[in-house]
């Protein structure tokens, strides 16, 4: 399936007062790559909105491997590994400029009617690019 890489460094506001990264930025740095695989093929979150349809995380597994650092250059790979009718699953890794593993995280996505607030199917621009 498809794979996206985008860079992201670590800032002060990413650490604790050690200069670690926080356990819980791993997170919005996992979010956002999500983000930005779903941009690189014109998938845009906003115009998602606008039809009533949002994506949730109903599952993450994630697994911290090796600690990153203030002023890290970090890579965050993420590949669409199962396209259903009504969700993705995502596996996504980090690595430091020492082409290091940092974080590793399988990621279950469910399409939802915001409206209803219940799941409903993949919209079909997403379905057709990553199938």
């Amino acid at each position: 399936m498809k794979q996206f890489n985008w860079s992201a460094r670590v800032y002060y506001e990413d650490t604790d007062a050690g200069g670690v990264v926080y356990h819980a930025r791993y997170l919005a740095f996992f979010e956002r790559a999500r983000t930005e695989i779903l941009r690189q093929f014109g998938i845009f979150q906003q115009t998602l909105l606008q039809e009533d349809i949002a994506f949730v995380v109903k599952k993450m597994d994630i697994n911290y491997h090796f600690p990153a650092r203030l002023d890290d250059m970090l890579t965050i790979s993420t590949r669409i590994d199962q396209v259903r009718k009504a969700s993705i699953v995502f596996k996504q890794t980090i690595v430091n400029q020492n082409e290091q593993v940092i974080s590793t995280a399988d990621v279950l996505i469910a399409c939802v009617d915001i409206v209803k607030m219940k799941p409903c199917g993949l919209p079909k621009l997403l379905v057709l690019e990553f199938i």
